[in-house]
């Protein structure tokens, strides 16, 4: 049975690519087959572009790759995929604001596995001048991934 994972966040060009990206290499790292990842905007800003420059510099850096276009959640995504993830408590009162009734997914905040709850909201690095929010989000998407991946994908 493949598993389906949606990362979120507010424009899909900072948090969610990045979540994206070290989720599968989470997965392909520990084997795990038959589990797709994808991401997507709550918002239509950035729908088409590429992430963040930021974003995939910082992934660059530990040696992975984002060739995500950004787009924007589906109400179909809510009976598509297992897992949705938001990044913030913002990000989870609009997907619970969104999700059609008898939707499929399981509505999760992604820092509520494996951080601390004083270090579970993933913030948003889009205002910061330099690299130094973006290298602190995917830091922590490797514990949350990790953490979600042995907890619930076992």
């Amino acid at each position: 049975m493949v598993q389906k994972i949606l990362m979120i966040c507010l424009g899909n060009i900072c948090r969610s690519p990045i979540a994206e990206v070290v989720m599968v290499d989470t997965l392909e790292k520990a084997h795990k087959q038959n589990v797709v990842v994808d991401s997507a905007a709550i918002g239509p800003w950035h729908v088409g572009n590429r992430a963040d420059p930021r974003a995939i510099s910082t992934l660059a850096q530990h040696d992975l790759k984002c060739t995500h276009i950004v787009r924007q959640i589906h109400k179909k995504d809510f009976t598509e995929f297992d897992f949705i993830f938001g990044m913030d408590e913002d990000n989870m009162s609009e997907l619970r604001r969104l999700a059609p009734k008898g939707s499929k997914a399981e509505l999760l905040m992604l820092g509520d596995f494996g951080l601390e709850p004083k270090n579970r909201i993933i913030e948003d690095p889009y205002y910061e001048r330099g690299a130094a929010g973006f290298e602190t989000a995917y830091q922590q998407c490797v514990v949350a991934c990790a953490a979600f991946m042995k907890e619930r994908l076992a």
